[in-house]
């Protein structure tokens, strides 16, 4: 039993991370239909960002806080120098274009921060919880209330506010959006600085965890991308359910069968929903007349 929780714990934890990265996936998908695939190194750049400016000598909260508007100054550069000058221009363009972007971002990191692998220390310290027999890093916790917290205050801006409904209003019908005054390039600029921010913060919390390196955002791209399917790509519902089934998922192939299987997990999962379910668990079957 001890054994099943020891595994339930840590796919929660991995699993919270998946849902941030499938949340920045969902805003961007909800402001303009493009899945940004450069998602993964927001996390990156959070997580390292804030190891070396805390190496610096800055404080913690302090150095997480500058990682995250920095990679939230670099979505929106982003979107202004990328993705918005190919307005327009066929989705799976841009979608490149965004790949392209993923590689510029890698391969610049690797020449300013190294090929090092580095940490951070944890928030609240490293003295592990003993709960059932289970033994959980007090870092998890952070991780699984950053996850939530950011899921509901997400649902709260999509469904309370003005502009979280100019957001799906853009996604819905671009043109229809700007005749009734919504400025729709303010929506994808503010679209990517939130997503991006999003994805530094995951970066944030998890670096204490799994530790970071100038190379860990594509994987968190593509099971980021993997768990905002399941889950139905443009729900911040299903972003939140389909990372925590896709950690769970990894953590008892992990435990159960083999380590080396967990990676393959992700790409299972892509295929299983795109044959049986193709809009995710929460997202709606569309018909379009052709």
């Amino acid at each position: 039993m001890s054994e099943l929780l020891q595994f339930l714990s840590s796919g929660v934890t991995v699993g919270a991370v998946y849902a941030l990265v499938a949340l920045g996936f969902t805003i961007i998908y909800n402001a303009s239909d493009v899945v940004n695939f450069a998602q993964g190194e927001f996390v990156m750049l959070g997580g390292m960002i804030t190891v070396f400016a805390y190496a610096a000598g800055v404080p913690l909260p302090l150095a997480a806080l500058l990682a995250i508007l920095i990679t939230a100054a670099i979505g929106v550069a982003i979107n202004v120098f990328a993705v918005g000058p190919a307005r327009g221009a066929p989705l799976i363009s841009v979608i490149i274009i965004t790949i392209g972007v993923s590689i510029v971002i890698r391969g610049s990191a690797q020449v300013i921060f190294g090929k090092q692998i580095y940490s951070l220390p944890g928030f609240s310290g490293e003295t592990p919880i003993r709960l059932f027999g289970a033994t959980i890093l007090p870092q998890s916790l952070w991780v699984i209330g950053g996850g939530l917290l950011v899921f509901v205050a997400l649902w709260l801006f999509f469904t309370r506010t003005l502009l979280g409904r100019a957001v799906l209003a853009t996604s819905n019908n671009s043109l229809a959006a700007q005749l009734v005054g919504i400025n729709t390039r303010f929506v994808m600029t503010f679209s990517f600085a939130m997503s991006a921010g999003i994805g530094a913060l995951a970066g944030v919390l998890v670096a204490p965890i799994t530790l970071t390196s100038y190379d860990v955002g594509l994987a968190l791209a593509l099971k980021g991308f993997a768990a905002a399917m399941l889950g139905g790509m443009g729900n911040p519902k299903g972003a939140l359910v389909g990372g925590l089934l896709l950690g769970l998922l990894e953590a008892l192939t992990a435990g159960y069968l083999s380590s080396q299987y967990k990676d393959a997990v992700a790409f299972i999962v892509i295929l299983l929903v795109l044959f049986v379910r193709p809009q995710g668990l929460f997202g709606r079957r569309v018909m379009e007349r052709v």
